[in-house]
């Protein structure tokens, strides 16, 4: 049996659904302090080891969790963050761009 154009066309929509689906349901890969855009921005994914007289604009409270930037739901270990597209940072985390959420 030959398929029909309307059949390549519902096979080609579920493939593609299936597709965007399959890569929001994988784990995305943690950033690692150690990548280069991550260690230029002073990355660290605990905010308490921030080497305070490299980073002096860092102060206590901050933290990704509570940045502009963060993408994670509230109280999740780890989040997307717009800086790091396709990796998530720590919650717990820090980096030079941090931005305070309003």
């Amino acid at each position: 049996m030959k398929p029909t154009r309307r059949q390549f066309m519902i096979m080609s929509a579920a493939g593609a659904a299936t597709l965007a689906l399959n890569s929001k349901v994988q784990a995305q890969a943690m950033v690692a302090e150690t990548d280069p855009q991550a260690a230029a921005l002073g990355y660290k994914a605990d905010a308490s080891k921030v080497d305070k007289a490299k980073f002096a604009k860092y102060a206590a409270p901050q933290a990704c969790s509570n940045c502009a930037l963060y993408q994670g739901a509230a109280g999740s270990a780890a989040g997307g963050c717009a800086l790091f597209p396709a990796k998530q940072v720590a919650s717990k985390g820090w980096c030079s761009a941090y931005a305070k959420k309003a």
